[in-house]
């Protein structure tokens, strides 16, 4: 990872100019006209086009492009809520030519060309021309399936590496006077996008059931909360709605990304994972952390994709706000919609380490307390990222699989903030100099937390060491259900294990700083249960203490409670206490701390962390002992209800319902709701929910897609965060 450019450095280097050189073509909406007749003859060439009647001419051209026809049912794209021909590369696709009369062998030529971006080459596989004669194909195949009369049926398959992107099609005849061509036909315009389905692409997923799931869903479930206390929410990534294909490649030629490199999965990902933030190339999404969102969408009010590329795509303006869940997902609908298999990914104790050496520091005073002044170091309550599926031909064999890639502009990579595409079995293994950023999220999953005891002088002492704390668990949705898959074992091994030891010591091989650090033997342990508290309510926190030495223990413990971000950055201290405690020999001593809604409920921030570390220091040893636990506070679910026939582009009727159980008014509500397939996003402002009262909102809508889907709904505003709810709905034809 490589530092931040300043700006005035970003400003040279948009300056730039590229007069003098011949650049490749970055906009897959550049495009030049194509002559309809180019001429063998000069200017000796007869006027009009009379002198071309008795040549072949083409009077149609069907691209057999309805969702019901061959193509897009046999391409796994009659989903797409788009009239143009989507098809999936290395794969055949059938096209029918109307001719003015029969097409005769031996005597016509002609070929159907597609072109891609401006200046197109054959070269540089922007111009391919097919033929209907396979021995004169050097790239994309294509035979005749059928003729009849003066119809033929011709056959085209892209190679399974081709551009993927918005290819412009013509059919170019040969005469003895010159190539004529079709007018340009937007309509004709067709997409190719990757193929998870054929072995000879580079994102073939074998497993048809992880195809439908990272390839064809369009609602996913994204896990936050807390690890021993797991919140979740639905999200619509709408990877087929209308809009979004084009969206993804405005994404691309927004990025600059040339034309030539579409064809590459890795780098298609690597560019998206710096292009869904704008933290430097004025990308899709704006970051912010803070809790004020006053001039745009809080994070937690988003309940889909859709809007956010749609608002981009139309301006090509940032959107806000967005925090790491919202990047996940937008990146997860970007690598589906082009065929890319994806899935969210969350991380729970994500280490965000700035210097590479796998620790994370929080500081004690002389007493055992925490100095919240000298701890810098942040462990994120979770981490959303995103796993493509790709083979990595730049690594050794069995590097491939599963990709970690990530938009949360955290750190630069080679110059801008994106991180990835990271194989997850290098991770695993250590080797963290492949590329790309691995060593990064290595760190995210493995580094320790030390507790340090700052004497006067200034020096630390390490007092405990938590190996277990960092990357304590990795989920993902399950295959075709709502349920839960742990992928923890994907990205480590076991805690303590002598593969583990083999892997740490692999990558510091490899460039990993690793401090080792050796607190001290305890004979006193410190455990914090894990709590379910709902906001608002009163709730006690357990405080266990174990003695297994031979000696009574007294001790002064200091509990200290903190509203945090759930970035692990605290926000104000709710409480504190210092109990002094005593423990038998070989026993267990048991304290309860009373926290009281009052004391915390109107310094919540964000998603309603608090974070309590409890330490204690003995009087007879001076032995520390420590303890972590984060509360994620349960929030109350809104309840949507459907009603209305289920029946394609029937009206039918959503409604979103919320109590006010608090003691308090919400004011200044943000409700929104959607569903891919059948709803698009709609909002709606309530200025006030009192305390006590019962809101609820109905709104209609006419569903355009047949079978199964979700409606999301989320409740947002400055007192209450992430509250969600959403309903199946089956739609029949």
């Amino acid at each position: 990872m490589s530092e931040p450019q300043t700006e005035a450095e970003r400003r040279h280097r948009l300056q730039v100019s590229s007069r003098g050189r011949s650049m490749a073509p970055t906009s897959n909406a550049e495009s030049e006209d194509v002559p309809e007749f180019e001429s063998f003859m000069g200017p000796l060439t007869p006027r009009g086009t009379g002198f071309l009647s008795e040549f072949l001419d083409i009077w149609d051209l069907d691209l057999l492009k309805d969702v019901r026809d061959i193509n897009k049912q046999q391409h796994n794209t009659a989903i797409y809520a788009n009239d143009n021909l989507i098809v999936r590369r290395g794969q055949e696709f059938q096209i029918k030519i109307t001719f003015n009369r029969a097409y005769r062998p031996a005597e016509d030529q002609f070929a159907v060309e597609f072109v891609i971006g401006s200046s197109p080459q054959s070269s540089k596989g922007t111009y391919i021309p097919v033929f209907p004669s396979e021995e004169r194909n050097t790239s994309w195949k294509g035979r005749v399936v059928d003729t009849a009369d003066n119809i033929l049926t011709m056959g085209i398959t892209p190679t399974a590496d081709s551009i993927v992107g918005k290819y412009r099609l013509y059919v170019a005849v040969l005469t003895p006077f010159g190539i004529r061509r079709t007018r340009r036909d937007p309509n004709l315009d067709l997409y190719v996008l990757f193929n998870p389905w054929a072995k000879e692409d580079t994102v073939f997923l074998e497993d048809e059931a992880e195809r439908e799931e990272c390839v064809m869903n369009d609602v996913g479930i994204i896990y936050h909360g807390a690890y021993d206390d797991i919140s979740e929410r639905n999200w619509s990534f709408g990877q087929f709605e209308f809009g979004i294909l084009d969206a993804c490649l405005f994404i691309m030629d927004k990025g600059a990304l040339p034309i030539t490199n579409r064809g590459d999965p890795i780098k298609i990902a690597r560019k998206a994972s710096a292009m869904l933030n704008c933290r430097d190339d004025d990308g899709v999404l704006v970051g912010n952390w803070s809790g004020d969102y006053m001039y745009g969408v809080a994070p937690t009010s988003w309940t889909g994709s859709v809007e956010i590329f749609l608002n981009y795509a139309n301006g090509g303006l940032p959107v806000c706000y967005a925090q790491c869940w919202v990047y996940a997902a937008i990146f997860n609908t970007f690598l589906r919609c082009l065929g890319i298999p994806a899935r969210v990914v969350t991380n729970y104790f994500s280490a965000h380490d700035n210097d590479g050496n796998l620790k994370m520091d929080i500081i004690l005073d002389e007493n055992g307390k925490v100095d919240r002044e000298r701890t810098k170091d942040s462990i994120w309550n979770y981490h959303c990222w995103n796993e493509c599926f790709m083979s990595r031909p730049d690594l050794p064999d069995s590097f491939g699989g599963w990709q970690v890639v990530d938009a949360t502009p955290q750190e630069t990579s080679d110059g801008m903030y994106r991180c990835g595409p990271a194989s997850v079995h290098a991770i695993k293994h250590g080797m963290i100099c492949y590329p790309f950023d691995s060593s990064f999220v290595f760190a995210e999953v493995n580094s320790d937390v030390v507790f340090y005891q700052r004497s006067r002088d200034g020096s630390l002492v390490p007092v405990r060491k938590n190996t277990k704390h960092v990357g304590r668990l990795v989920l993902t949705k399950a295959l075709g259900s709502n349920g839960r898959r742990e992928i923890t074992d994907a990205y480590k091994f076991p805690e303590g294990s002598a593969e583990e030891r083999t892997v740490l010591e692999k990558a510091e091989q490899y460039g990993c700083q690793r401090q080792r650090v050796e607190p001290p033997p305890a004979d006193m342990e410190l455990i914090l249960p894990a709590l379910e508290v709902r906001v608002g309510d009163d709730f006690e926190l357990p405080l266990e203490l174990k003695n297994h030495s031979g000696q009574r223990r007294t001790l002064d413990v200091y509990v200290s409670g903190s509203v945090v971000f759930y970035t692990g950055v605290p926000s104000a201290e709710v409480i504190f206490k210092n109990p002094t405690l005593s423990v038998e020999p070989q026993s267990v001593t048991r304290k309860v701390i009373e926290v009281h809604a009052e004391d915390y409920m109107m310094k919540l921030v964000e998603q309603a962390n608090l974070h309590f570390i409890v330490t204690g220091k003995a009087k007879e040893t001076g032995q520390i002992v420590t303890a972590m636990l984060t509360v994620a506070m349960r929030k109350p679910k809104l309840i949507v209800k459907v009603s209305g026939s289920p029946r394609l582009r029937e009206e039918m009727f959503v409604t979103v319902e919320f109590t006010n159980d608090f003691k308090f008014d919400l004011k200044d509500v943000d409700l929104r709701v959607e569903g891919p397939g059948v709803m698009t996003p709609h909002r709606k402002i309530h200025r006030l929910i009192a305390a006590g009262t019962t809101m609820s909102w109905t709104q209609s809508f006419s569903p355009w897609r047949v079978g199964p889907s979700k409606l999301v709904a989320s409740l947002d505003c400055a007192a209450l965060r992430q509250v969600s709810g959403d309903a199946d709905v089956t739609i029949q034809s």
